[in-house]
Formats: structure tokens, C-alpha cells, sequence
């Protein structure tokens, strides 16, 4: 494929305090970039520093990712402000910061979307396959919770909330996406089923996290409140109003 055929692609990387994974996470992500056989062109790499408190920042800049800074706290905030910053792409990947998805897998992902099959694809561990304490009970349990809520409230079907996603810039431009914490995920999930657009799951491995607990699933009130916010935002989502 050539050069100009190959739709040009934004990877946004939400992170906080990621000092230890973020530079090895964007050198990998170059690394797959630069592969002569890959069916899309990876024009930026953004890590949206949401208010690190360690060297995050620097690090990611060193290993040659975009840097912007969003202070105010939140994944769907960061999500947002990366996002916003990606120019003129035709497509946006979503991950997160912790190395935990492995980029050298984005041509699943992308491919429902290049073949004309789905307009949103989502990496699924629950489908593929997760290291040993990679996914914690609570994370499991309430990614069934929520995924169960989709399917009763939008007939969509998946089986896992993964944060490793590829979506077209367009599309998530006009989902009117508002959700700007925990709920950011089933949020595009949930808007984009009313919007009408075909949600395809792709199988993916998922690798336990470097560099300590997750900020969410590794604290237990931490994990409640998301928890409630995401289901408070799949119920939201399906109600008739303004905001919606």
C-alpha cells in the first residue's frame, strides 16, 4: 500500500504517574509504526499528561511521543484532550500507559475496521488471553456487569471493557462524548450503539502491569467508585434527554 494510501493515524496514551512504562510503551509503538507492511501511517503518538507528579512527561518526550498536559484530573478528560490534538487524523487508537496492551497487535484491531466490518473495534482480553494478575476479580467482574448492561440497554454485544480501541476521529467526534472520568470506555461504547455504528470485539493479550498497582482496579474504593460511575453512565446514556 502506498504511503498516501494508508489512512493517517493518532495513538492516544492517557497516563498518570507512568514514569517506569511510558518510554518503553512509545518505543514499542514506533517500532510497530516504522514496519514497512503496516496498513496504516502513525503520524502522532500523544501521551496527555493528566497531572503526573513524577517524570512521566519527560520520559515520554524522550522516547519521542507528543506531550500535552491536561491537568484536570480524568481518564475521559485526558482521553478528550488528546483527542483534540490529533490534527487531522483519520483514525484514533486509544490504550493505556501501563504497557499492559502490546501495540505489535494494532493490525487486529484495525482490521474490522480497513475491511468495512465495524466502526469500532475493541481489543477484548477476555477473548484473547491475560497474564496471571493482569486482570484482577473486581475488574472482571464488573467489566461483566457492564457488558451485560450494554447488551440489555443497547444490544450490543461485548465482552470486555478494554481501554485498546480504534475508532475513526470523524465517528468519535460526533459521538458528543461527555463523560469525562471512569466512564469515558462504556460511554463510547454505549453512544456509539444509539449513533448506530457496528461494534466489533477483537481477541487481544493483555499483560500484567509494570510498575505497581492500578490506580483503579488495585484499590478497592477506588474500584466501587468506578465502578458506579460507569454504571451510572451506561443507565444515563439510555435516557432521553438533552445531554444525551
Amino acid at each position: 500500500m502506498s504511503e498516501a494510501a494508508r489512512p493517517t493515524t493518532a495513538v492516544i496514551i492517557p497516563a498518570l504517574n507512568e514514569e517506569v512504562t511510558i518510554g518503553d510503551q512509545v518505543a514499542e509503538i514506533l517500532a510497530v509504526a516504522g514496519q514497512p507492511d503496516l496498513p496504516v501511517r502513525i503520524a502522532r503518538v500523544i501521551v496527555v499528561d493528566n497531572g503526573s507528579e513524577d517524570r512521566t512527561a519527560e520520559r515520554a518526550a524522550a522516547a519521542g511521543a507528543a506531550v500535552v498536559a491536561e491537568p484536570r484530573r480524568g481518564y475521559g478528560q485526558a482521553c478528550y484532550a488528546g483527542v483534540a490534538n490529533a490534527g487531522d487524523a483519520d483514525l484514533i487508537v486509544l490504550m493505556d500507559g501501563d504497557r499492559s496492551d502490546r501495540f505489535d497487535e494494532l493490525p487486529r484491531l484495525l482490521a474490522p475496521l480497513l475491511a468495512g466490518d465495524a466502526d469500532l473495534a475493541i481489543g477484548s482480553r477476555t477473548l484473547g488471553a491475560y497474564e496471571p494478575g493482569s486482570l484482577l476479580p473486581q475488574q472482571i467482574f464488573g467489566n461483566w456487569v457492564a457488558a451485560k448492561l450494554l447488551r440489555l440497554l443497547y444490544g450490543v454485544r461485548v465482552t470486555d471493557i478494554g481501554p485498546f480501541r480504534v475508532i475513526r476521529r470523524r465517528d468519535l467526534l460526533a459521538l458528543g462524548m461527555r463523560e469525562m472520568t471512569y466512564g469515558w470506555s462504556v460511554e463510547m461504547i454505549a453512544r456509539a450503539a444509539r449513533a448506530g455504528l457496528r461494534v466489533r470485539e477483537v481477541p487481544v493479550t493483555y499483560r500484567k502491569r509494570a510498575g505497581g498497582e492500578s490506580k483503579v482496579s488495585g484499590n478497592l474504593r477506588v474500584s466501587i467508585r468506578a465502578g458506579a460511575r460507569i454504571t451510572a453512565t451506561i443507565v444515563r446514556c439510555s435516557l432521553p434527554s438533552r445531554e444525551s
